[in-house]
């Protein structure tokens, strides 16, 4: 039985150089296989018109360019997002969303198939656990984001300026990627990680590792890891109880990860790096949006350096819960700051079509 394809989007630079190298070619070639992959976001091995015969043979032979078909794409009536249902090459699908705001483009990717955690308002969460998406899944949906800005260059919203875009690219840029997609990033930590590597590397996207933030339910083991392995990604945990049991009731992973352990971790986190973390809070009406809440917050995280960032509750099927009004997130804020906790208001995208915080999900 031939084995497997091997895709061209699961290797780093170093690890593409060094197959090409086995094969008897000149690291050159790697080079230039590298620029086709993620400078030109080439589409095809056909078009890949100037390399040697002999690698091109290898690479039809024995890769893929593990581009990730679209199934459905959606755009919202706010003019800045879209939404992009994916198609796998084992007939799965993931949804991956783009968000211009001023100034910057935004991928939203999802890092698995489904979620383990089991959040009560995520939609995802509601989907359950089907696998992890490898590196290359994770690095085709920003791929495929680049290659869409590249087919709609000179069409853009006009909230996309001039400015974001490198003199040394003809369109807009990908500048900003969040792991707040389909699944628990740090659930699979070491396919999001290599990911991350991949599209920060100088001779390809080369996007600033600040510029990708991670947002985990609060996986101990992975924050730890982020902290020791000094990772330079922006964190975001998401809280959403200030007490173990009102937590635990909406984040069912607080089971396994208490919230006293949790921000033990947090803690670490933040002495070891010497930097913030983001506290994501989704505002639910007449759940955790109250006052007593805003204090408990404010107790929970006072001396911490973090910011939170507020999140009205967006709609889905499997939980009947209502967002927050606009005058109880601004008490909530006020109180925050009352203990020198920035906060802000999560900006809404694309609710009208299911591409807002905790809306993704697929049916297979």
């Amino acid at each position: 039985m031939s084995s497997a394809p091997l895709n061209l989007y699961d290797f780093t630079r170093a690890g593409l150089t060094a197959l090409v190298a086995e094969w008897g070619l000149s690291p050159v070639h790697a080079a230039r296989l590298w620029n086709y992959l993620y400078y030109e976001s080439t589409d095809t091995l056909a078009a890949m018109s100037d390399l040697p015969a002999r690698l091109k043979t290898r690479l039809e032979a024995e890769t893929t360019l593990g581009r990730l078909p679209i199934a459905r794409e959606t755009h919202s009536s706010d003019g800045f997002t879209r939404k992009y249902l994916l198609a796998l090459a084992d007939a799965h699908r993931i949804e991956t969303v783009l968000m211009r705001y001023t100034g910057r483009v935004t991928a939203c990717v999802s890092s698995q198939v489904g979620c383990a955690m089991g959040c009560v308002f995520c939609a995802t969460g509601q989907m359950g656990y089907t696998r992890h998406l490898t590196t290359g899944e994770i690095v085709a949906q920003a791929v495929h984001v680049d290659r869409v800005l590249r087919a709609t260059a000179g069409s853009a919203p006009a909230l996309a300026e001039p400015g974001a875009v490198s003199p040394h690219h003809r369109h807009e840029r990908l500048r900003n990627i969040v792991f707040m997609g389909m699944g628990e990033p740090l659930h699979n930590y070491d396919a999001v990680m290599k990911a991350i590597d991949i599209l920060c590397d100088s001779a390809g996207m080369a996007l600033g590792a600040k510029k990708i933030s991670v947002s985990t339910v609060g996986v101990i083991p992975g924050i730890v890891r982020l902290a020791d392995e000094r990772r330079p990604v922006h964190l975001a945990v998401s809280l959403h109880g200030a007490t173990q049991a009102e937590r635990l009731a909406l984040v069912p992973a607080a089971r396994a990860w208490p919230l006293d352990q949790l921000m033990d971790a947090c803690r670490y986190y933040t002495a070891k790096l010497e930097r913030r973390i983001f506290f994501e809070w989704t505002l639910i009406e007449g759940k955790n949006d109250g006052q007593d809440q805003a204090h408990a917050v404010g107790s929970l995280l006072r001396g911490m350096p973090a910011q939170v960032n507020l999140i009205p509750l967006n709609p889905t099927a499997g939980y009947a819960g209502a967002p927050s009004h606009n005058a109880a997130a601004k008490q909530f804020q006020s109180i925050l700051a009352g203990y020198g906790l920035p906060s802000t208001v999560r900006q809404r995208r694309g609710i009208d079509i299911g591409a807002g915080c905790g809306q993704l999900a697929v049916a297979d």
